[in-house]
């Protein structure tokens, strides 16, 4: 049976209902002012597997170049026999929202989420069938193959270049690479019947390509109505908004972390990094490569990173039922500022009144590195002002930056992400790439500690090196030998050892794990 919810990276979330011949996607925003997508579509999907000569019914259905295959009704995904395409959309009322300026893009983000819904369904048994020279060869050691969903050219697919849209923006592809022989006038190329898209593929396509919000008609209305994603009703989103915490302007405290943990999720959605003023998708290519050097090291010129308090990366986990979010630690209060609105953009973070009340990222950091068993690997065990020394050197760093990791927006680890090339670990092992990207890892919350969690969280640090740099090949950690645990961990959420290297303070293993090799965050 499909899941009946699809929950997205943005804290917006879908009721997914069986109908006849797909499934309806509904909404489950009770507000639909700001949200991101239309109130529904119906999506056809079906299963279509070949028929052997001689053995044809009349549900058998004539394929172009394909022969004959079987139409069935989808109940769980296949290797690559599923297909689909939107059948219908129910837009909101012309007098609430303007239409979208580039209706393709809106058609992209519905098959986006779409997509997100499908991946996340159980992986199918990607066994290659048998063949004359893998037929005595047990079933667990046959090649594997891609798991794809094949793109009907049906529905609203049918719109003139529709599908080229599709495939100009990554979603979808095809693996005839040639010019063609028909003309680009055609309404119908035979080439574009028979799209699909890739598991592996999909993971790598950054969500903030997709993701927008309808213009209002009326400027009031985005004033006067309440957006989903500050509602306790609405949808969980990705981490801690900071004002949030701050004292109430009439000089009440703010409630506790435990008595509005949900309303929290609610109120900071909307600062993550999917929402923007603009109304457009807040996706920016990397920069062209420029090249400097440093402390002898000719490396790229890098990008800023995310700012303090800024969450860079949310994704629900179905398996324990959360969202787990990244975002950079703030070091400490700043000084009060006028109350400005801020620019909600995925580039700007939200200014900071006052103090929260609850615990500081740097009460966190001194906790977690005041531990036995963390300081055992880290060394950072001492009063505040040490830690602060460390968050301060952490975000001074021109090559790395600090990480929260949260669950439900309640911080659970501490990690960095660091340019190798000009690392130590880079200068000591020498063949790296101008973008390859390194972890450091520390799980601080004792609750959010066990090996369920650790494919999660450590699966989701590489997916965003993917989805930071398209550049970004491979990314590597150096733990040390003796610890057997985190190098078990990392075999099996896909790194191999390439070696060791001797650091001034550690023998350490260099695990790594290439782009080419991954194919989805854990679920």
């Amino acid at each position: 049976m499909p899941s009946s919810t699809c929950h997205l990276p943005n804290g917006n979330s879908f009721s997914v209902t069986p109908v006849f011949g797909g499934v309806n996607f509904k909404s489950n925003d009770l507000n639909l002012h700001h949200s991101a997508f239309p109130p529904g579509w119906t999506v056809a999907i079906h299963t279509e597997k070949p028929v052997d000569e001689g053995r044809e019914s009349h549900s058998d259905t004539k394929q172009d170049g394909q022969g004959k295959v079987r139409q069935s009704s989808f109940k769980q995904p296949t290797r690559q026999n599923d297909c689909i395409f939107i059948s219908s959309i129910s837009n909101p009322s012309s007098m609430d929202y303007k239409p979208p300026i580039s209706p393709s893009r809106q058609i992209a983000m519905m098959l986006w989420a779409t997509l997100w819904w499908y991946f996340h369904e159980p992986e199918p048994d990607l066994h290659l069938p048998a063949t004359a020279a893998s037929a005595a060869t047990p079933v667990s050691g046959r090649p594997r193959g891609d798991w794809r969903v094949n793109i009907k050219r049906e529905g609203i697919f049918q719109g003139r270049n529709m599908m080229q849209k599709m495939e100009r923006m990554g979603l979808i592809a095809n693996e005839d690479s040639s010019v063609g022989t028909e003309s680009i006038e055609s309404r119908a190329p035979a080439s574009w019947e028979r799209m699909f898209t890739s598991r592996r593929s999909f993971w790598q396509l950054d969500p903030r390509i997709f993701l927008f919000t309808l213009i209002p008609a009326v400027p009031s209305l985005s004033a006067s109505s309440s957006s989903p994603m500050i509602s306790p009703y609405g949808s969980r989103p990705a981490s801690p908004n900071i004002d949030f915490f701050r004292t109430g302007g009439d000089g009440s405290s703010a409630p506790s972390w435990d008595q509005q943990h949900s309303q929290t999720h609610a109120q900071n959605a909307a600062n993550g990094p999917y929402t923007s003023s603009s109304h457009l998708p807040t996706y920016y290519p990397p920069p062209p490569t420029q090249y400097i050097f440093a402390n002898g090291v000719r490396h790229p010129l890098r990008p800023r990173p995310p700012h303090q308090g800024e969450t860079f990366y949310s994704r629900y986990i179905p398996s324990v039922g959360q969202y787990l979010s990244f975002r950079v630690p703030v070091l400490g209060p700043a000084k009060p500022k006028s109350n400005i609105a801020p620019n909600c953009s995925s580039l700007t973070v939200p200014r900071i009144n006052s103090p929260p009340p609850g615990p500081s990222d740097l009460d966190y950091l001194h906790k977690w590195m005041n531990d036995p068993r963390v300081n055992s690997s880290w060394g950072e065990a001492g009063p505040r002002e040490k830690q602060e020394k460390f968050l301060v050197d952490g975000l001074s760093s021109r090559h790395s930056f600090p990480v929260f990791g949260c669950w439900d927006g309640k911080p659970f680890g501490y990690f960095e992400i660091y340019w190798v090339k000009e690392d130590r670990l880079g200068r000591n092992i020498g063949h790296v790439g101008n973008y390859d990207r390194g972890l450091h890892l520390l799980i601080g919350e004792q609750e959010f500690r066990g090996p369920h969690r650790v494919p999660l969280w450590l699966s989701s640090l590489v997916h965003y090196c993917w989805l930071a740099d398209f550049r970004t090949e491979a990314v590597l950690l150096e733990p040390r030998v003796d610890n057997q645990k985190i190098i078990g961990y990392l075999t099996d959420a896909g790194f191999y050892k390439e070696g060791e290297v001797s650091l001034p303070h550690k023998q350490s293993a260099v695990m790594r794990i290439n782009r080419d090799s991954w194919e989805s965050p854990a679920l």
